[in-house]
């Protein structure tokens, strides 16, 4: 039990030292949980047993004490009937004393049977708590060991992802780029200098027909339009 509650007092210092010597805590835990369970099963069928030792007390104190009531019923009846004339009163005496005494008798038997049923009854309490407060705890436990389990995952991932960006070389990256980009500059000159070989590589005729083509084109649409507005006219 005390081994439990160190594990689960998360907010206490030496809870610390003691998970980090344990090579699974995880696993112990678990495994500690199993054993609760199965301390619990048991417990449940302990007080079954006794609880059925304490009704079977409570019982016989009852029968006892209706025994003792029957034979103190006897000795009245048996006192009657002498006063009747039905028997000699000494033979009255004689049975209604040995009545009397097994009256007695049955009556510490009773006393003693329910004292014993009280006090089965009284441990019987006392472990019904124990048993409740283990269920308790069995369940806060496993809810506990569920949130334990989720941050593990998450901070083993964290820890992964943190690792991982320790070990980027930043410099290196920024150097990467930095070519990257000298390398596009260069490139977009290259392809302007072809350009420009290309435009220079044309002859002298290519240029005038160029130029006088577009004069050409220039004069029959001036022509179009003259027409066009004399049928107007």
């Amino acid at each position: 039990m005390n081994i439990f509650k160190r594990l689960f007092n998360i907010g206490k210092a030496e809870i610390h030292s003691a998970i980090d010597g344990f090579e699974d805590p995880i696993k112990l835990t678990e495994q500690g949980i199993r054993d609760m369970k199965e301390q619990l099963s048991k417990s449940v069928e302990a007080l079954a047993q006794l609880k059925a030792l304490s009704i079977r007390k409570k019982n016989e104190s009852e029968r006892e004490d209706q025994t003792a009531k029957d034979y103190y019923g006897k000795a009245i009846v048996l006192v009657q009937k002498a006063e009747k004339g039905e028997i000699t009163a000494e033979e009255a005496d004689r049975l209604a004393k040995e009545a009397l005494k097994k009256q007695t008798a049955a009556q510490e038997n009773a006393v003693h049977l329910n004292k014993e049923h009280e006090k089965l009854h009284a441990e019987c309490e006392k472990m019904q708590t124990n048993i409740n407060t283990l269920k308790s705890n069995i369940s806060k436990w496993e809810n506990e060991l569920k949130t334990l389990k989720a941050r593990v995952q998450v901070s083993e991932a964290t820890k992964d992802i943190n690792k991982k960006m320790t070990q980027i070389d930043t410099h290196s990256t920024v150097n990467m780029l930095e070519k990257l980009k000298e390398r596009v500059v260069q490139q977009e000159a290259l392809a302007e200098a072809y350009l420009d070989i290309s435009t220079a590589g044309k002859s002298i005729d290519d240029e005038i027909d160029a130029v006088v083509k577009n004069d050409d084109t220039q004069a029959e649409d001036a022509l179009k339009k003259l027409k066009e507005s004399l049928k107007k006219e």
